[in-house]
């Protein structure tokens, strides 16, 4: 299985041996404990269960908690599961056993990934910002500079048709970002280095996949 649960670090450059600059996302990947196993016979569908982030008990709740001791896991902050994985990994002979720990090197140098975050929240922003709209004229007087303009029609049919783009919350949503190339694996350190942004501010969760 290649999935591991990690925090961005951010973004920094490295050179290669051939001189040439790479432009890469450090993400701190795992090491990730498996705290539960789904498969379709029981459960209705195959997927694996990865905890990431220690931290101490008292932070976490009684039924957290409780799924820590079970699994005699570390407890840890985050849970996240992970689906569509191979069911040789999750069967009654499955290659992966609960209270297993999953790492970086699963994953290797040049392999497609794809990084899965919460973007960064922007707040209340309106259709030339959120939609990139263009702007109405700014001349002879008028006063929609970048208003939105007409949103909908008079009688007929007298209403709003849903799914209008207009002003709203930007940003803070689910991104994932496919096709990202490792560029480098510092297995010593848990640390992942793919070519080009990741979704999230730094410090913020990302799930990384086999692309």
């Amino acid at each position: 299985m290649a999935g591991l649960i990690g925090k961005k670090i951010g973004m920094t450059q490295i050179f290669q041996e051939d001189g040439k600059v790479e432009r890469v996302t450090a993400i701190l990947a795992g090491p990730c404990h498996v705290t539960g196993l789904r498969n379709a016979e029981r459960d209705g569908y195959d997927a694996v269960q990865l905890s990431f982030d220690e931290v101490a008990e008292k932070k976490l709740t009684k039924p957290a908690n409780g799924l820590f001791k079970k699994t005699s896991t570390p407890a840890s902050r985050k849970l996240v599961e992970f689906r569509g994985v191979p069911t040789d990994f999750v069967g009654d002979d499955a290659e992966l056993k609960i209270g297993d720990t999953l790492t970086v090197e699963q994953f290797e140098k040049g392999q497609i990934v794809k990084v899965a975050g919460v973007s960064k929240g922007k707040g209340f922003a309106g259709t030339v910002k959120r939609h990139n709209f263009s702007r109405g004229p700014v001349t002879h007087g008028s006063h929609n500079t970048r208003a939105p303009g007409s949103i909908g029609q008079s009688a007929d049919p007298a209403r709003v048709f849903k799914g209008i783009r207009g002003p709203g919350q930007m940003g803070n949503e689910r991104i994932t970002q496919r096709g990202l190339e490792i560029v480098d694996v510092l297995a010593d350190e848990n640390v992942i280095l793919v070519r080009g942004p990741v979704p999230g501010p730094k410090g913020g969760y990302v799930e990384v996949r086999n692309g």
